[in-house]
């Protein structure tokens, strides 16, 4: 294997010459640098990425820790494109990332800091962590670098990414409200997800906007899943049937409630309008097309991936990154107004 040692003889410098002209630094002549990268090129050489982490104590690889993770399906495109953006961003920064995932039973024998300390990242970012997951206190106080996504959990070496979930869930249950309707479900996700506690206080917000008394009973829990919601919505629509919508906290969840509608004889918009969040692919394609909230998947994981990397080269930036959300229109809200009118 080609090392420094033969560029620096071929090219009759210094083996520190060599190595500051590989590593980009600015004191080196520029002739001198031209004429180092031709010999580099000539001898084929290629860095010692293990040897050059001994010295730096960096291995330029960050982690993607995925914990939990209930929503990601053969229907639910979320987690491929969170993914893709942090692929990309790192990849474009220089880094790279390893995937790696952990179960409960693998959190009892396995600390946070081992985990990330065996598969030798500078800095991990993780996705689908619950509120009550054993790792979040220990995350706080490590000394690893972190990002999380869909926590706002603050610490000296956390940061995180979320779309605006508050404000998502104001604008489609608003949208409904704007529309005549006054007897709205909520099926939620859990609530040991963050985004559920957010997307609850955006539909509780909604209402209280236009004078309309926050209803407990009106709001059901679906966990993230198609089968989830339409259980959810067979006991909701059942014990009250003046509901005229519902507004469901993912899309996979609006799949399974629309389901559950057409499973009791009845139609979508006609009967009862329904409003995602999300915006997977499906959405557009189902019948009747689906209104839902746009979050910027890809987005997510470029921003993660940043944020990371700007954390681990000591960059003074903010480490807390909201992500604007915006209502997409289709075809499954009816408007009580217009038929009224």
């Amino acid at each position: 294997m080609v090392t420094i040692k033969d560029i620096a003889k071929k090219a009759q410098v210094s083996v520190t010459t060599v190595s500051r002209a590989l590593n980009g630094y600015d004191d080196v002549n520029k002739e001198t640098r031209k004429k180092i990268i031709g010999v580099a090129e000539q001898l084929g050489y290629s860095p010692n990425i293990a040897a050059r982490s001994l010295i730096s104590k960096k291995t330029k690889t960050i982690g993607l820790l995925l914990s939990n993770v209930t929503r990601a399906s053969s229907k639910d495109n979320i987690v491929f494109e969170v993914l893709c953006g942090m692929n990309d961003r790192a990849g474009e920064l220089d880094y790279d990332l390893v995937l790696f995932s952990t179960t409960p039973q693998k959190q009892k024998i396995k600390s946070y800091k081992k985990l990330c300390n065996e598969r030798g990242v500078d800095g991990v970012i993780i996705s689908g962590i619950r509120l009550d997951d054993p790792y979040l206190e220990e995350i706080v106080s490590s000394d690893i670098p972190c990002v999380l996504i869909d926590i706002p959990l603050q610490g000296p070496n956390v940061g995180y990414v979320t779309s605006d979930n508050v404000k998502g869930a104001y604008t489609a249950v608003r949208h409904l409200l704007d529309n005549g309707h006054r007897h709205i479900g909520l099926i939620n996700g859990h609530s040991q997800a963050d985004v559920s506690i957010h997307r609850l206080k955006g539909y509780a917000d909604a209402l209280e906007s236009c004078g309309i008394p926050y209803n407990e009973a009106y709001v059901v829990d679906g966990a993230f899943s198609e089968s989830g919601a339409r259980e959810a919505m067979y006991r909701l629509y059942s014990r009250f049937p003046e509901l005229t919508a519902v507004f469901c906290a993912s899309d996979l969840m609006a799949l399974g409630a629309i389901q559950a509608v057409q499973g009791l004889g009845r139609l979508v918009p006609e009967d009862i309008s329904v409003v995602g969040f999300d915006n997977i692919d499906l959405t557009a394609y189902h019948s009747p097309a689906i209104t839902t909230v746009n979050q910027h998947k890809y987005e997510t994981g470029y921003q993660a991936a940043q944020l990371l990397v700007d954390m681990l080269e000591g960059r003074n930036v903010n480490h807390h990154i909201v992500l604007n959300t915006e209502l997409v229109k289709r075809e499954s809200v009816r408007s009580l107004t217009r038929s009224n009118g």
